[in-house]
């Protein structure tokens, strides 16, 4: 059940919500939301599944496990070497960003009777995850570095989102905007061009 500071807010905002049509709308929204969030932390779920979700979630921590991944990127790519760090960073920065949007939203985390979050959190705001923007936000920036690991990159991804209403710690919705937000940073995150290749140098007969 959630704390009474946001059953009290919801209350409030399904009083205003059913004198529109947008907000009767935002009401369906929000119960799919909460049933998406339910189906998911009570249905499938195994030790393994639970462990492996957990794992994924301790590597997106902060995004240190995608500045990880563009530190190895440069340490075994040369030629990209300045490009993969300038990259490592996108993750951990987008979670000063998150943090920004997630203070200026206030959304309390989810809570379901009998069900608790299989996880720690830092903070009990919700909106956007954190995972889920670092995730997006690292996998684009090292993607546009390495096109050829592109789907593995985002497959890595979307799985830590998926771990994240799956082991309660947020509602779909959080991750939806999360990867909208981290998408958006991870292409625009500032990297090297990349350099033109030199032409082959002329045979030592025409020189």
């Amino acid at each position: 059940m959630p704390p009474p500071r946001e059953r009290g807010r919801r209350l409030r905002r399904r009083v205003e919500d059913r004198r529109t049509a947008f907000g009767h709308i935002r009401i369906a929204a929000g119960r799919l939301d909460q049933g998406l969030l339910v189906a998911l932390r009570t249905r499938g779920h195994g030790v393994f599944a639970e462990r492996t979700a957990q794992a994924l979630a301790g590597f997106g921590e902060l995004g240190a496990g995608w500045a990880g991944l563009g530190i190895l990127g440069a340490a075994l790519g040369r030629e990209h070497r300045r490009a993969f760090l300038i990259a490592a960073a996108a993750g951990p920065a987008a979670v000063g960003v998150n943090y920004a949007v997630k203070a200026t939203v206030g959304r309390d985390r989810p809570a379901i009777e009998g069900h608790p979050p299989l996880g720690p959190a830092p903070s009990e705001l919700s909106f956007p995850s954190a995972h889920a923007t670092s995730a997006l936000a690292g996998a684009t920036a090292l993607a546009r570095v390495a096109p050829r690991a592109r789907l593995p990159l985002l497959a890595l991804a979307g799985l830590i989102c998926a771990g994240r209403p799956y082991l309660g710690m947020h509602y779909p919705s959080d991750v939806l905007a999360g990867v909208a937000l981290g998408s958006a940073i991870g292409r625009a995150w500032p990297l090297p061009e990349p350099a033109e290749p030199q032409p082959p140098a002329p045979p030592e007969a025409f020189r």
